[in-house]
């Protein structure tokens, strides 16, 4: 090290503030790795593991922190966060717990360990953490959104989800509280609202690039074309590159009839990412728009779009009687009323437990019963070059599960789902006299995209849902739900599937 320069943990600091994740993950690997390793150092190599999306690695890293320096406060709400990420929310909550006993003030904590509460079911001492949090730094964007976010579920009143913003900042004055009130008014289904708040903070904050990408989907959705391009490329004169923007940047130009702009945006960062979803499902829709082959390679939906009956677990007489108890004990997990704020739901609920964690025998027995299905999937797609077969090992592990009630008149909103490989839709119970419309209500439709088009684009393939019914496809495929009007409800469960 050159006298005077920055020492190695200062150098990885800067690595990962500019985004040279790998560069930062050598760095902090090798003081991680020391014979007398700090505390300290372990927490920059957890950040930077965290960073690179290793959560398992970055837990253990802050594990070990903990017991280097067991009355740190930092390291334990480190440790708590990196737990939280990875759903462990008991652990998280411990956690968060000690440091909060041992003195550790921090608003952040105290949203850690909201969200833990939340993880685990607790939905009062959620609220209050929130709270708490909101209490210590009244303008906390994060904080907002995640109390926000928790009143409307439980509440399914929109109003009632913005009175903490409004006590907060009732001229509208703080750009990242905008953002979240923008957010909770949009999913809230008032989008010209939320256009409106947004486009009022742009007049206050004109050069902050997050409410302009805001406010560009915004008026992509509302059909104003015009607006959406000004603003997706006035940031990306700014910020060229940067995921966010060129997400914006397809969106508007596939609203906007350009589709050959969108394919080259999407196919930039392939060359940067080949297995990135997001990229690949924008490059899809226009590649489908003009012609491209790609469109037909990527959405292969003989190959790729896989529905399995599974078979009763072991220890039940038959599949409808598992199907019966499965349901049940889902049943006891959907409390809330309304779905999270940023999720393609709409017209019911989520489970805010992770199912990965249930101690339940049903729920587990669940797990047991995917395995075949998904190992069939895989060996029938076998190996190849394209995004799917490419990263096919054989072998996998389940990466988030959770389960989704709907309502009559509920259905998903065409997304996609970034962090994994393949993704599914089980069906504990459908909708069954909505299944035999003309209009097939309930049904799970794939290749509509999200995002308006022109022209339009409608859904290239769809799946009539049964109960006991896995379907397995492409993480990167746009898909959704048909909505359906009969008086009946429809509950799955979904996950997601990265190789192993």
């Amino acid at each position: 090290m050159i006298a005077g320069g920055p020492t190695p943990a200062q150098l990885a600091e800067q690595l990962l503030a500019q985004g040279r994740i790998d560069e930062a993950l050598r760095l902090t690997a090798d003081l991680a790795n020391a014979p007398a390793v700090s505390a300290n150092h372990l927490q920059l190599h957890a950040e930077a593991l965290k960073a690179a999306g290793r959560h398992e690695e970055a837990a253990e890293a802050n594990r070990r922190a903990t017991l280097i320096a067991p009355n740190d406060r930092i390291a334990w709400h480190n440790y708590a966060s990196v737990l939280g990420d990875l759903n462990r929310n008991d652990e998280a909550k411990a956690a968060a717990e000690r440091a909060i006993r041992m003195g550790l003030e921090a608003p952040e904590t105290r949203l850690v360990y909201g969200r833990a509460l939340l993880g685990l079911g607790k939905l009062d001492e959620a609220e209050a953490a929130y709270r708490d949090a909101l209490f210590r730094r009244p303008a906390y964007g994060e904080a907002h959104r995640d109390l926000a976010q928790l009143i409307w579920m439980r509440t399914a009143d929109v109003d009632a989800a913005l009175k903490p913003l409004d006590r907060a900042d009732p001229q509208g004055a703080n750009a990242e509280l905008a953002s979240v009130r923008a957010l909770v008014l949009d999913r809230g289904g008032r989008p010209r609202e939320a256009y409106e708040v947004l486009n009022a903070a742009i007049a206050r904050h004109p050069g902050d690039p997050r409410l302009r990408l805001s406010a560009a989907q915004a008026a992509a959705d509302l059909g104003e074309d015009a607006a959406a391009v000004r603003l997706a490329e006035s940031v990306a004169q700014v910020a060229p590159g940067v995921p966010a923007v060129e997400e914006a940047l397809c969106t508007v130009y596939l609203a906007a009839g350009r589709p050959h702009d969108a394919l080259a945006v999407a196919r930039r960062r392939l060359a940067r990412a080949p297995h990135d979803h997001v990229a690949l499902a924008f490059a899809a829709v226009a590649a489908r728009m003009v012609g491209d082959p790609q469109y037909e390679r990527l959405y292969d939906y003989a190959a790729f779009v896989r529905p399995a009956q599974i078979a009763a677990p072991k220890g039940w007489r038959s599949l409808d009687a598992y199907l019966a108890d499965l349901k049940d004990a889902l049943v006891r997990l959907h409390a809330l009323k309304a779905h999270p704020l940023e999720n393609s739901l709409r017209g019911g609920s989520q489970t805010s437990q992770s199912l990965l964690r249930s101690k339940d025998p049903v729920i587990t027995a669940f797990f047991q019963a995917i395995d075949e299905p998904i190992r069939a999937y895989m060996a029938a797609v076998g190996n190849g070059d394209d995004p799917v077969r490419s990263r096919n090992t054989g072998d996998y592990s389940v990466k988030a599960a959770w389960s989704v009630r709907l309502r009559p008149n509920g259905f998903h909103v065409d997304h996609i789902h970034p962090q994994g490989w393949l993704s599914s839709a089980f069906y504990v119970e459908t909708p069954a006299a909505a299944l035999d419309t003309p209009g097939r209500e309930g049904w799970i439709r794939f290749g509509r995209p999200r995002m308006r088009t022109t022209p339009a684009l409608d859904a290239g393939h769809y799946v009539r849902p049964e109960p006991g019914t896995l379907v397995l496809f492409p993480s990167y495929m746009w898909h959704g739900t048909v909505p359906f009007t009969t008086d009946e409800s429809r509950m799955t469960v979904a996950f997601d599937v990265v190789p192993a």
